[in-house]
């Protein structure tokens, strides 16, 4: 590969759903912190839900949080909310616990 091709991959722009699902990620999470700061001080808990439907947790996070949202076998949600920010995570327990049942 020639030095002017390996330049103009390297400059590429990423592709255009590429883009959205950052432009969205960035909104919704502007959206979360808004939906928060709107919010008396004293009422301010940073955890809920965006449009009644993303979830979000912007508190300090906790290796029991995390243990709770990625290791849960017993959770019956394959993707629970995220243990520190905006969306969902994959519960690798429950994933664990399906593949090993299917067999």
């Amino acid at each position: 590969m020639s030095r002017q091709a390996r330049e103009r991959q390297r400059h590429r722009r990423p592709p255009q759903w590429r883009r959205l699902l950052r432009l969205a990620s960035v909104l919704i999470t502007g959206a979360a912190v808004a939906q928060e700061l709107r919010k008396p001080a004293a009422q301010r808990t940073w955890h809920g839900m965006v449009a009644g439907y993303v979830p979000y947790d912007f508190r300090r996070p906790t290796l029991a949080r995390y243990r709770s949202r990625m290791w849960a076998p017993e959770d019956p949600r394959l993707f629970p909310p995220q243990a520190y920010g905006v969306g969902w995570t994959l519960n690798v327990g429950r994933l664990l616990r399906v593949l090993l049942d299917a067999r």
